[in-house]
């Protein structure tokens, strides 16, 4: 009997930094229990055995380029990766961001499956002329609609099903297994265990709009628990300028700024309320970090965040710090079996659309017309 050659799937992502490590064990585990094997290649960063632990891959490679060697035609990427898609028999390659999917198609002649995790990514002409040029073996996956149709204004006349929405996942029971207990997870912040707290979580940038967040939360004060506290986690150029909002506001002895935490996540049911207050966020994996504990939430109605905590948590409009502290004040009235209800739905949620059973179909339906795409050409 002839043995059919082992198939590969050909995984291409520009770092590991942030939540890009996860981004690349989310795509691998699509293929769990196929016969596919799936080699993950990293752009930049050192090698690191952790890292290629956590890719849930059967190989990792580490082509070790820094930022400045990878800023113009990339050449010499370009020639690593060439050698790299020869050596196995690849069906095709996820290449998640800009670099990646210009070197992949480059590189190779494989389908491209592209994923963008940001908006804006074809505003620059550069980027619209060569997706048309590649376009019949180039189809596009964004990590919201938002950003789905973000994509689909700057490349019209592009097939809708060449360009669709796979959402972000997380690994509900293997995150519910490493999330502390709430006593555990306040003293390892050093929160009291009476106080009610108001959390977020994220760089202190102007995208993240912290700003609004503690105007809220001082317009919300007086109507608070009267042991309510902000714990903001996460350094940046705005901690200084927020800390004076702070002052300014009257609500300095209110607000903890904790500074950069390791693996926060682990630490969500810390948190009495989670607040989202981003500028057009792609999505938040920040979000499906808090539901997995349970915790209640309160974002933006803007980009991705509209779609993850619409129907399960409570929006806002952008830069609305009224409305921002009377989502404060509607929380800080939940009772417990209101409490339970709300983590009840947020599981839900995360069952129905963010684990890799329920975007497994969409994923492998944009595959097939992947597959197909590479017939037509060769």
């Amino acid at each position: 009997m002839t043995r059919l050659p082992e198939r590969y799937v050909l995984q291409f992502c520009h770092g590991y930094d942030g939540p890009f490590l996860d981004c690349a064990r989310q795509y691998a585990s699509l293929f769990a229990g196929t016969d596919y094997k799936v080699v993950t290649v990293f752009l930049t960063g050192a090698a690191d055995s952790a890292v290629a632990e956590g890719c849930a891959s059967d190989e990792v490679l580490f082509l070790e380029r820094s930022s400045k060697s990878v800023r113009g035609l990339k050449l010499a990427a370009i020639k690593q990766f060439r050698k790299i898609a020869a050596s196995r028999n690849f069906s095709f390659c996820i290449a998640h961001r800009a670099k990646p999917i210009y070197i992949a198609l480059l590189a190779t002649d494989l389908p491209v499956i592209g994923v963008h995790h940001a908006f804006n990514d074809y505003q620059r002409k550069s980027r619209r002329v060569f997706a048309n040029l590649f376009r019949k073996r180039l189809s596009l996956l964004a990590v919201s609609d938002a950003v789905r149709d973000d994509i689909r204004r700057y490349l019209p006349g592009w097939p809708e099903q060449r360009i669709q929405t796979l959402y972000n996942r997380i690994d509900i029971s293997a995150l519910q297994a490493q999330q502390l207990s709430r006593e555990a997870a306040r003293a390892e912040l050093n929160l009291p265990n009476n106080a009610w707290v108001v959390a977020n979580v994220g760089r202190l940038h102007p995208d993240k709009d912290q700003a609004t967040l503690l105007r809220g939360f001082a317009l919300a004060l007086p109507q608070l628990p009267s042991d309510a506290e902000l714990v903001i986690l996460g350094r940046g150029r705005l901690e200084q300028s927020l800390k004076d909002l702070a002052r300014e506001l009257g609500i300095a002895s209110q607000v903890r700024f904790v500074g950069q935490v390791a693996n926060a996540k682990r630490l969500f049911k810390a948190f009495d309320v989670f607040v989202l207050s981003s500028d057009f966020e792609p999505f938040g994996m920040v979000l499906l970090e808090a539901m997995v504990a349970g915790v209640p939430l309160l974002a933006t109605n803007c980009g991705g965040a509209t779609e993850v905590v619409e129907g399960v948590g409570l929006l806002f409009p952008l830069g609305n710090a009224d409305l921002l502290g009377e989502g404060l004040q509607s929380l800080a009235q939940l009772d417990e079996s209101q409490k339970r209800v709300c983590a009840d739905l947020m599981l839900e949620r995360l069952q129905q659309r963010f684990s890799d059973q329920a975007v497994r179909e969409t994923f492998w339906n944009l595959a097939q017309v992947s597959s197909e795409a590479r017939c037509s050409v060769t």
